[in-house]
């Protein structure tokens, strides 16, 4: 439909998905889809650092530094809202384009979101091979050991409405029918746990992985 229709229909997805999972708010920068890595870095991280601030979020999630499969808007997010929790800590970095009496705001934990094998191995058999071609080079989806996993937690008693919100994002998954053919158990091994890396904490740390991003608060 052209990248700016696709881009309300991408918004309109997102906010359905967002209500079915009982988020309250949605913010979204206006950067284009497919090209947030070519965004001026001081500008984003700076918006992103104000939001911190006026948010004053315990945690912040994000992607893992690979973009999960090497995709560039995704290694660009993981990079700007890592650089932003540090920028709304720091009250000699006013936020660009941002309210300059807002006070600055520590995050006490930020996490990367990743994969166990198990779970990539079945995005594999739905999806074949997960890639993401940049420059002429094949960028594939590698998953994380289960040693470096520090985060995991049970949502399975929720999976069927986080179902029910990917179900929302219909652009992003009428290519992939083979997601709506499996069964629940394979459902629920896919959405029932949700995997993190803790890249800091503030509050806690050690090699026991966690059960609770808010452990330690």
């Amino acid at each position: 439909p052209g990248a700016d229709k696709l881009g309300e229909i991408r918004e309109a997805e997102l906010r359905a998905a967002a209500a079915v999972l009982g988020v309250a708010q949605v913010t979204l920068l206006g950067y284009r889809d497919g090209g947030l890595d070519q965004a001026d870095p001081r500008e984003a991280i700076g918006r992103i650092a104000d939001e911190i601030r006026r948010q004053r979020p315990q945690v912040v999630v994000t992607f893992a530094p690979d973009g999960a499969y090497g995709h560039p808007d995704h290694i660009a997010i993981s990079q700007f809202a890592t650089a932003a929790a540090v920028v709304a800590a720091d009250a000699s970095q006013p936020a660009p384009g941002g309210d300059a009496a807002r006070p600055p705001h520590a995050v006490s934990k930020l996490y990367y979101i990743v994969s166990p094998r198990e779970e990539w191995e079945i995005y594999q058999r739905v999806f074949k091979r997960l890639t993401s071609t940049v420059d002429g080079v094949e960028r594939e989806a590698v998953p994380w050991p289960d040693w470096s996993i520090t985060t995991a937690v049970d949502v399975s008693d929720h999976w069927p409405t986080a179902w029910k919100a990917v179900q929302c994002h219909r652009s992003q998954i009428a290519s992939y029918g083979g997601l709506t053919d499996l069964p629940p158990e394979v459902h629920q091994r896919l959405w029932g746990t949700e995997h993190l890396y803790r890249a800091f904490s503030t509050v806690n740390g050690g090699r026991r992985r966690e059960s609770d991003v808010f452990e330690g608060l």
